[in-house]
Parts: C-alpha cells; sequence; structure tokens
C-alpha cells in the first residue's frame, strides 16, 4: 500500500514552544515509516511541524494518492503526551481531508487513545492503541488484501459498533528496529531554527521505551509500564551515522527514564569513548537513580551535560501522595553529585496536586532556591485519562479536559486554591529562582563573568529582585490570607 506519513503537532500553534524555538523531528513517525517501508510498503511523510494550516497537506493528498493517511504522533515527545486540543483540532481536519480523497485513515496518538470515539466520529478508520508498528503493519497489510481485521491486536474500530481488539505486547529487541527513515524528513528548517536562536543543533533520539515507575498522575498510553532498551553499541552506532549525516553537536534523549538497566551507562560510555564520538547531550531521570556516583561518572564522560529531574515537589507529603517512590533527601543528593561532576541539573515541578498546602509549596520554592539547578519546568497537576489521579478526579472535570496548547497550566478541577493563584504562582516561582540565582552569581563574580549568561544574569538582579515582589503582590491579591507567609 501507498502510505502517506504525518503527525498532528504544528509548532505554530503552541505560541510557547514557538517563542522557545526547540523543534525535534517526529521520532516516533520516522521508526514507524521505516517499519512499513522495510516491510514492502511504499511510504511518504508530510511533515507539518513548520506549518501554518492543516490545510497544508492537502497538495500531498491530491498529488501523491495514497491508499491510507496515517497519522502517527511522535509518542517519545512529551508534548504530544499532553492531548492539547489546538492539535486534535488539527488532526481532525487531516482526517476530513483525507476523507475528501477517498484515503483510509489510521490514527496512533495519545490523545487518540483516550479520546478513541472522537477521532472515529471525525474521520478516522482506525485508532492504534499502544506500541504502534506491529499493529500498523498487520492492519494495512490485511486491509491491502481485504482481510478482516478482528484478530488484530491493539486496535479500536466501528463495524457497525464499537470494536476493540486484544491488547498488543510490546517489541521487546529494540534492535530488531530499522533506523528511522531520516531520509523522509527536511532536517534544514530544524537545524536552521536552532542554530539561528541557539547557536547550536540538536537532534533528538531514544534509547529505550517505557517507564517501570508508578507515579499516580503520570500517562503512559503508548508504551508503558515496560521497560525495554537498545544496546548501547547500536546507539553508539546510530549517533556517528547521524552526526556524520546532519552535523549535530547536541542529542536529546528523549526517554522517559534514561540509563536504567544495570550497566548500560558504562558500557554507553565506553562505546561513545572507542568511536571517539564528540557531543553533548541531556536526558530525564529520577533523583534516585542518581545516587551511585560511578553512574554519574559515566554520564559526564559520555557527554551527559544536562540532566531534567522529576523533582515534582519539597514536601515528601506530597510526593507520597503521588506514588513517586522518591524522597527529598534525595533531590539534594543527586543535585550535589551532578554539581560535582560538570552536570547540570534542571528539575520538573508540579504544584496544585491535590492536598497540596501553602506549607508545601513553600518547601518546594524554599528547596529551588537552596539547591538552584541550572534551570526549572513548572506546571499544574494535569489529570490525564488512564491513570489514578485522573480517576481520583474526573468528576469534578466539567466541559474542560484538556489544555490548549502548552502554557495555559489551566487547573481544572477542584483545589486549595483557585486556578488563577497556581497561573501566577507559576510566574512568581520562576522570578524568585532567577533572583536567587542572580544573587548566588553576584557571589561568585569572577566565574560568572566568565560566560555571557552569567554576565546578562548577574545584571538582571534588579528585575527579577522587583518582578519577583510584584508577582507576590499579585498572589496575596489573589489569595490574600495564603500567599502573605510567602
Amino acid at each position: 500500500m501507498k502510505l502517506l506519513f504525518t503527525h498532528s503537532y504544528f509548532l505554530r500553534f503552541d505560541p510557547k514552544q514557538w517563542e522557545t524555538a526547540t523543534p525535534y523531528p517526529p521520532l516516533a513517525t520516522l521508526y514507524a515509516a521505516a517499519y512499513l517501508r522495510e516491510n514492502g510498503h511504499e511510504v511518504l511523510l508530510h511533515d507539518v511541524q513548520f506549518e501554518q494550516t492543516p490545510e497544508a497537506i492537502e497538495p500531498a493528498l491530491k498529488a501523491e494518492k495514497p491508499d491510507a493517511l496515517v497519522i502517527y504522533d511522535d509518542g517519545f515527545n512529551y508534548l504530544t503526551k499532553m492531548c492539547l486540543t489546538n492539535m486534535r483540532e488539527a488532526a481532525w481536519e487531516m482526517q476530513k481531508l483525507a476523507k475528501k480523497y477517498g484515503c483510509k485513515v489510521i490514527v496512533s496518538s495519545s490523545d487518540s487513545t483516550d479520546h478513541a470515539e472522537e477521532y472515529l466520529s471525525h474521520g478516522a478508520d482506525f485508532i492504534i492503541i499502544g506500541e504502534a508498528e506491529q499493529t500498523l503493519l498487520e492492519l494495512v497489510n490485511a486491509l491491502e488484501k481485504n482481510q478482516p481485521v478482528d484478530t488484530i491486536k491493539g486496535l479500536i474500530y466501528r463495524d457497525n459498533e464499537l470494536r476493540h481488539t486484544a491488547k498488543r505486547e510490546v517489541i521487546r529487541d529494540l534492535d530488531t528496529l530499522p533506523l528511522p527513515a531520516w531520509d523522509l524528513i527536511n532536517i534544514e528548517p530544524y537545524r536552521e531554527m536552532w542554530l539561528g536562536r541557539h547557536g547550536y543543533f540538536s537532534l533528538n533520539m531514544v534509547t529505550t521505551r517505557g517507564c517501570p515507575y508508578k507515579c499516580n498522575w503520570c500517562a503512559k498510553p503508548i508504551y508503558g509500564n515496560r521497560y525495554n532498551s537498545h544496546s548501547p553499541e547500536n546507539i553508539a552506532a546510530m549517533i556517528a551515522e547521524l552526526q556524520q549525516k546532519f552535523g549535530f553537536t547536541h542529542i536529546w534523549f528523549a526517554d522517559d527514564i534514561f540509563g536504567l538497566k544495570p550497566g548500560w551507562l558504562r558500557d554507553f560510555s565506553a562505546a561513545v569513548q572507542q568511536r571517539k564520538l564528540k557531543f553533548s547531550y541531556k536526558i530525564q531521570s529520577r533523583a534516585d537513580l542518581l545516587l551511585q556516583e560511578d553512574n554519574i561518572r559515566h554520564l559526564a564522560a559520555s557527554g551527559c551535560d544536562m540532566v531534567w529531574m522529576g523533582a515534582e515537589s519539597g514536601s515528601q507529603k506530597i510526593l507520597d501522595a503521588m506514588d513517586k517512590g522518591t524522597k527529598v533527601e534525595q533531590i539534594h543528593e543527586a543535585t550535589r553529585l551532578l554539581k560535582k561532576h560538570g552536570i547540570k541539573p534542571a528539575f520538573f515541578l508540579q504544584f496544585g496536586y491535590p492536598g497540596e498546602t501553602m506549607d508545601d509549596i513553600k518547601k518546594t520554592i524554599a528547596m529551588v532556591n537552596e539547591l538552584l539547578p541550572y534551570d526549572i519546568g513548572i506546571s499544574v497537576s494535569y489529570p490525564l485519562p488512564g491513570t489514578l489521579f485522573y480517576e481520583r478526579v474526573k468528576a469534578e472535570l466539567k466541559n474542560k479536559t484538556n489544555w490548549t496548547d502548552s502554557d495555559e497550566l489551566a487547573l481544572m478541577f477542584s483545589n486549595t486554591y483557585q486556578p488563577a493563584f497556581y497561573k501566577q504562582l507559576h510566574r512568581y516561582v520562576h522570578k524568585s529562582y532567577r533572583k536567587h540565582q542572580s544573587l548566588n552569581l553576584l557571589r561568585q563574580p569572577v566565574k560568572s563573568l566568565r560566560s555571557r549568561a552569567g554576565l546578562r544574569r548577574m545584571l538582571a538582579l534588579p528585575y527579577y529582585h522587583f518582578s519577583a515582589l510584584a508577582g507576590k503582590r499579585k498572589l496575596i491579591h489573589t489569595e490574600p490570607d495564603a500567599a502573605r507567609s510567602l
């Protein structure tokens, strides 16, 4: 069959991310296209990342006349897991256009998993549930031969009534997968945006699929709780090939958890050094996985320069309520070890979890201002289907169950404070943190003056100081009794 692949993440529809200007190609889409091509199907790709409207796909539908449009989102990218309504509506518009040209429509995404009936009612023929490559291949083979699809695992579709087939098992040996179909992507817009805004070019890769931990707010509709890994040698070989092809100097490893398998970090570091590869990279991890100094050494030796840690909260009460399985003390120790070995720690933080009080919020702010990570990313608690957290609050979710874009940060359930408070808290914590960063830089001026970034942050102290004061006043105006103690 002739398959036109695309995805539903339009960078322009997410103003914060457009301004941040750190675009990454749709990696999962490229894996799927390569898998279908390896098995004898003709594959094309229309990358909508930089398009202005979903109608931009129509010329490809008209010219190529594909048998099926495959909307296959990048399940490795956290932005697609947020199930933003801007992207949902774009997907539905592309489905509508595909039906206009007589195409079958197949969708694989976190959002279509959560809202399968809505996607089907807007023109999709099949929704793939879970890891999708094998299901997609079996489905396309069956459609090509006009065979029934009811025995294919991992599908939702309509046949007079809504049908759910059996669950699909995950691929255990990831090294059996072909390399992503990088030849299908136009890499230049990505390179140009990175170089123009940041002065270097970063590319995305993954070494694993899935996460075995069970934080009760974390949705895993595609790869689930299984943890399967490429071999270190496979990843090093892939880096060598892609670096020669694209010339990047930085990698975002988009794994939920990087290097969990015992010995993997050691072997990866050895493989990188054996090939004499030169690049830096960032990863995502947990505080309790960053406590063995040998592993931190392996990360540093292989080029890791930043670790985004799922810190979430400085309150042990909240971490326990989340079933996070980590301790506040571990966040402190992991931060110390990373800094010791020249790796920049960065924190993911979350406010608004049920039961959080001002005392818990103050503990989180105090932790950030004491440890001074290199960067922070703040969200408010966001209930997604398939999580225990969602089940607890779904009765309170009314007309709104998803954000429009990644910066909306709307609290969609009843909590200790009103939604406007959390929106303002996000701004205040950023300004307070930057103020403390600037103060710390002033205490070590010789070191700080070695970089332009350090100089800029020192000079920005008055701005952050007065912005933090203004932010606190707005918080007090929103929640007078609670916010005065900040």
